[in-house]
């Protein structure tokens, strides 16, 4: 029976891409250690460590020391005058966030310059960019997954390292409406320190594993599109996969009544992994020709998925990588993940971030925000981008959100 003391908030879980809206959070009395469950199983450890973040002091700094947010505020300001190629980064936010850090580096003022903008993770967002905006890709998400997939590809990736629920919420679940899920082929295709045992069917069928080496996956994922083509490989193996095997992979996924390849772009991290998604994609694009198959790129964390969607939406451009050293002040923005350190650099940087933010060497002014999905309401895209889910404030707390903090800025430079 619950208690008087007892308080329960049903949340979604911003620890990475999927967003799982099972989430149950309860605890007693406010300084007490929170309770984290699911609907079914046990929760994930990004889950249970994200809602189980203490509430530590949250005083702006500026140089280290404690000062008050009208202090902070003004100091940043001056920064922000002085500036004539400011860098907006990291950009670990929600929607809202993002929005108001939209509108403070593109400022309606002619007093001051616009800014550049970069999230944390462009150098693996990118990957993917890059292949839409080239050739286009056809994609599914986690619900037609969920309820249609018989044939799942994980394609230098296992997945949970990055999505630790993706098999239980999407593969082996009971709630597939047009396929017998538990009946479903699991293959893994190469990358390294795999942990295949989420892929153990609940018939306790063992998933095919192809290993090789994930640098080697731009020869053998070329290998595998090359096969589905019906083009002759005059070799009997690909970088120590057996052509063999890759021929006998290519006649399944023509069976497949709905095969899905999975690949994560954070794990394909070797120059010009695009042209390995690429080459995923486009073995998708060969598929469909004569039978049913989909793409689908997984991961995401920090809001990149949400950043990169609303970026485009008010730019018409995607956000790419900027040079760093070629700008005169940084402001960073980390609101979910404090353990993620900011790069070194020499300029003047101006933070805004969880309490507990790494920093190698002390920004000339540190203002502690909100953490959406715990600190603050919120809204994420999931990393299929088909939905948009609402993140709900868990916990009493007086940080301030992100675009509270930048409208206080935006005013003190009005």
């Amino acid at each position: 029976m619950q208690t008087s003391t007892t308080k329960t908030v049903n949340a979604t879980c911003p620890a990475c891409g999927l967003l799982c809206d099972d989430v149950t959070v309860s605890w007693q009395g406010p300084d007490a250690k929170l309770d984290v469950t699911v609907k079914s199983g046990k929760p994930c450890g990004k889950t249970v460590a994200f809602f189980s973040r203490p509430l530590n002091a949250a005083t702006p700094m500026i140089a280290g020391k404690p000062v008050s947010l009208v202090e902070a505020i003004a100091h940043a300001g001056k920064l922000v005058q002085q500036a004539q190629m400011p860098l907006v980064a990291g950009l670990s936010t929600d929607l809202a966030g993002f929005r108001a850090a939209y509108q403070f580096a593109h400022p309606a003022q002619s007093n001051r310059p616009q800014a550049n903008m970069m999230h944390m993770n462009v150098h693996s967002s990118l990957r993917n960019t890059k292949v839409l905006q080239s050739t286009g890709w056809q994609t599914t998400t986690l619900t037609e997954v969920k309820n249609r997939a018989d044939m799942i590809v994980c394609i230098g990736t296992d997945v949970v390292h990055h999505n630790p629920r993706f098999f239980e919420r999407a593969v082996w679940t009971d709630e597939a409406m047009f396929t017998d899920a538990s009946a479903r082929k699991v293959v893994y295709l190469g990358g390294d320190d795999l942990n295949t045992a989420p892929g153990v069917s609940p018939k306790g069928e063992l998933p095919t594993v192809l290993p090789c080496a994930t640098i080697d996956l731009p020869e053998v994922t070329a290998a595998l599109r090359a096969l589905l083509q019906g083009k002759v490989l005059k070799v009997d193996a690909i970088a120590g996969v057996k052509v063999s095997a890759l021929t006998q992979l290519v006649e399944q996924l023509k069976q497949a009544k709905y095969a899905v390849l999975i690949w994560v772009a954070k794990d394909l991290d070797f120059p010009h992994a695009e042209l390995t998604i690429q080459n995923i994609t486009e073995s998708v694009v060969i598929l469909n020709q004569q039978s049913r198959a989909m793409g689908l790129g997984l991961g995401g964390s920090d809001g990149d998925t949400t950043v990169n969607y609303a970026h485009t939406w008010l730019d018409g451009l995607t956000l790419g990588e900027q040079d760093v050293d070629a700008h005169d002040l940084i402001v960073w923005i980390n609101s979910f993940s404090p353990d993620k350190p900011m790069p070194n650099v020499s300029q003047p940087v101006v933070a805004f971030g969880h309490p507990d933010t790494q920093f190698t060497t002390p920004p000339e002014v540190f203002i502690p925000v909100a953490t959406p999905g715990l600190d603050a309401a919120g809204t994420l895209f999931r990393v299929d981008s088909s939905v948009v889910l609402p993140l709900k404030k868990v916990r009493e707390s007086t940080l301030p959100t992100l675009a509270e903090v930048l409208l206080k800025l935006e005013a003190q430079l009005a």
